[in-house]
């Protein structure tokens, strides 16, 4: 027999959420191709529900997390700010080290 252990992690910062998977995965893309519009292109996402979700981590974190620059001559762009990159890593390390532990927990459903 098989077993699994579902589950979701997020960060919240005053009851609005600050990170989960979904938001980290565009950050991590927006540091990639240094562009909003881009980031959501590539993962097949609105540019409206993009601007939403960063327009709502940035609210919700200490520092701004990214900075976007208005189109001209040249393009416009995003970048991830270096508080936006430790976020991303620590959130990683919390979510990683929570799936060792539910690893570790179903590990005890299969001994019985």
């Amino acid at each position: 027999m098989e077993y699994k252990i579902k589950s979701r992690i997020w960060i919240e910062a005053d009851n609005h959420v600050l990170l989960g998977e979904g938001r980290v995965r565009l950050l991590r893309t927006i540091n990639e191709t240094g562009s909003l519009t881009k980031a959501a292109k590539r993962l097949e996402m609105s540019y409206k529900k993009a601007w939403t979700l960063i327009d709502a981590v940035n609210k919700s974190a200490k520092k701004p997390v990214v900075i976007t620059s208005i189109g001209g001559q040249g393009g416009g762009g995003a970048k991830v700010t270096e508080h936006g990159l430790k976020l991303i890593q620590v959130f990683e390390e919390i979510n990683k080290n929570c799936w060792n532990h539910l690893d570790e927990q179903l590990d005890k459903i299969k001994t019985l």
